[in-house]
């Protein structure tokens, strides 16, 4: 599988027939551009900065093979007026997403203040091998070969993510969720999330536009 990072938690995730688009935001510049041109989105919960709601509103209006997922309180506005496009999803579903196999994991997303409310956030496991956990911290109770890992939020914490990444024990860590990181903040925390310190595996800073091979 190919993964293409774009900026923030945008992610695209490819092999020969099939590919999804994950949470285009409005952190990620071209956003609107990509959604233009996928043919599905994933999207893991409400916050702006995982889903550009105009964009993805207006591909929807003028693209009838363009399908979409998420939690209900994600899609539920889009459900009534495109529902063989829009799907709503929870903890536990599996579906297939132009070509790819996807199951759906957890609930909720991480706490950031008790005085603000937690939103639905699922994770998704993409053909077995990727899994996005949007902005949480839940642990899949299936094998993870590779691990996208959150680096930066109101809701991160550096001890947190590394008894996460333990718990899930993948092969590979993608650095996803970098934006509010300067570059020296982001070799900062692959250090403590790698062998050098905290972790077993080396967490890949992938450059923003550029893909690998997982």
């Amino acid at each position: 599988m190919k993964i293409t990072k774009h900026a923030h938690a945008c992610v695209e995730l490819a092999e020969p027939g099939g590919g999804v688009l994950i949470d285009p935001g409005t952190f990620t510049p071209n956003a609107a551009e990509l959604i233009a041109r996928a043919t599905a989105v994933l999207i893991t919960h409400e916050h702006f900065d995982h889903v550009d709601a105009e964009a993805l509103e207006a591909a929807l209006s003028t693209r009838s093979d363009l399908a979409v997922w998420g939690p209900e309180a994600a899609v539920g506005r889009w459900r009534e007026q495109y529902p063989d496009q829009v799907t709503a999803v929870r903890h536990g579903d599996r579906f297939t997403a132009n070509g790819l196999e996807v199951s759906v994991h957890g609930e909720v997303h991480a706490l950031i203040h008790p005085d603000l409310p937690q939103v639905a956030n699922v994770g998704y496991l993409i053909g077995g091998s990727v899994y996005h956990p949007g902005d949480a911290y839940h642990v899949p109770r299936v094998p993870v070969p590779t691990l996208l890992v959150p680096t930066s939020g109101p809701w991160t914490k550096v001890g947190d993510a590394v008894d996460w990444v333990r718990a899930v024990k993948p092969a590979r860590l993608v650095q996803i969720h970098e934006i509010m990181l300067s570059p020296v903040g982001q070799q900062s925390m692959a250090r403590f999330l790698g062998p050098d310190m905290l972790g077993s595996v080396p967490l890949t800073l992938v450059p923003v536009g550029e893909s690998l091979d997982v």
